[in-house]
């Protein structure tokens, strides 16, 4: 069992010591499995996150597209409505005309009906007038 130039003592001694080795060994080993077993989960964690961030660029890319898409809507239609306010304004304008030259057309009548002919040549240089001047702004 002990080989005859070894002591009991001296046998002993270097077996305590060769368990003690092989143990911290086997705790080095185990200690080197743990951090590559930890390393292996933080690098799968790390490739999800970055999956996961790639995928929240992607979303954020289509968000700000959204966006611009929206706001260039948003500007054709203020431009229709600046257009639709200003076409508004014309028609308006030309009613408000009309009115005016049917209402001075309708006393020039009135005025021959009554035998008022200076008031009916005074009623027709008046609309003349008129239709003279929005001649002329129509130019402009």
């Amino acid at each position: 069992m002990y080989p005859t130039f070894v002591s009991r003592r001296s046998w002993n001694c270097k077996m305590a010591v060769a368990r003690r080795m092989h143990s911290k060994a086997s705790q080095r080993e185990a200690n080197h499995r743990q951090k590559k077993r930890r390393l292996r989960n933080l690098n799968s964690r790390m490739k999800i996150l970055k999956a996961e961030m790639e995928e929240i660029s992607e979303e954020q890319k289509e968000i700000k597209e959204g966006q611009r898409q929206v706001r260039e809507k948003f500007e054709a239609i203020e431009t229709e409505c600046e257009q639709l306010r200003k076409e508004t304004m014309l028609i308006i304008q030309q009613s408000a005309s009309t009115q005016i030259r049917l209402a001075l057309m309708f006393q020039i009548l009135k005025a021959r009906e009554n035998h008022e002919f200076s008031k009916a040549s005074q009623l027709t240089c008046a609309l003349r007038e008129l239709v003279a001047r929005e001649s002329e702004q129509r130019k402009l």
